[in-house]
């Protein structure tokens, strides 16, 4: 065994009753529950528990509390002597890296979502935007059939070989997602109403650093990969670098080659569903990939790692 990652999940892969697994089976991904209750001022975990599948989808409900699981299921892991040695997020995951590695403090990292997930709804609710997953087409031409069209669209994620995101104003999206379907690519329009990372999110990313710029914040104390670089974390700081991050592309693609040139090979994925290790099976042979979203899948990887 190499290096271990810990890949932190983005938005999208939540769902009713997750993290009551967890909580049932260790204390300590209770206590942070309990931590998150009490930072955001309502019971996370019953939310979690009793939500449904569209209440959970709203950005405002679904970002804290997939931020919530991945600092639970994160705790468990050092709990039990696995630590990282690095890490990447995906989108909101990148926040939940950011906590994990020490770069905020509890009640910050709580105030940062919160403060975070209520900006992207509020711009999702006043510019309704579009997203569509783009197979099997190339970077050059997911781009240039979004330069191609009336209107604004835009690649927002670079995933992994073989798969992009675009997003944008619905009429240019679906226009773009329809040239490159007769190009011969396979679309997938998302269950989004938001252009997530396009500079439909300017508004959100304003209102997002007016609040956090004077929040205190650290650097993180084990190495993390940046979704705007796609490399190693730039000396930035924090509140300029997240303002940044909303409105940029997430280039996780990137993330997975220089994860691979610095010799990770097992990868942890810390939150809901199983989509990064997907990603990463892709772009990095022969990794070995465990998602943790309960505690089945949490104690199968703890023993593969001997713990």
């Amino acid at each position: 065994m190499g290096k271990i990652a810990f890949l932190f999940s983005g938005q999208g892969a939540q769902s009713p009753g997750m993290g009551v697994d967890l909580c049932a089976h260790y204390s300590t991904a209770a206590h942070v529950y309990d931590e998150a209750s009490n930072a955001l001022g309502y019971d996370i975990l019953a939310l979690s528990r009793d939500g449904g599948k569209e209440q959970l989808a709203q950005t405002a409900v679904s970002q804290p509390l997939i931020y919530t699981l991945s600092l639970a299921i994160f705790s468990v892991l050092a709990e039990n002597g696995v630590h990282p040695d690095g890490g990447a997020g995906f989108s909101v995951g990148e926040v939940s890296a950011l906590s994990a590695a020490n770069a905020m403090d509890t009640p910050t990292g709580f105030a940062v979502i919160d403060t975070r997930a209520k900006a992207m709804q509020a711009a999702a609710e006043q510019k309704a935007g579009t997203m569509f997953a783009i197979l099997s087409a190339s970077a050059e031409d997911v781009e240039n059939a979004c330069a191609s069209v009336k209107g604004y669209a835009a690649p927002v994620n670079y995933n992994c070989p073989g798969q992009i995101v675009i997003a944008g104003e619905e009429n240019a999206v679906v226009a773009a997602a329809q040239k490159l379907k007769d190009s011969g690519a396979k679309t997938i329009r998302l269950s989004v109403n938001a252009a997530f990372h396009s500079k439909l999110m300017a508004p959100a990313s304003e209102t997002f650093y007016d609040k956090i710029k004077a929040f205190s914040f650290k650097k993180p104390d084990f190495p993390l990969f940046s979704n705007v670089t796609g490399k190693t974390f730039p000396n930035e700081e924090l509140p300029l670098y997240l303002k940044k991050q909303m409105i940029s592309p997430v280039r996780f693609a990137n993330e997975i080659e220089s994860l691979k040139i610095e010799g990770f090979d097992t990868f942890l994925e810390i939150g809901p569903g199983k989509t990064l290790c997907g990603f990463i099976r892709r772009g990095i042979k022969g990794a070995s990939t465990y998602p943790l979203e309960d505690s089945i899948k949490l104690e199968k990887c703890l023993k593969a790692l001997g713990k």
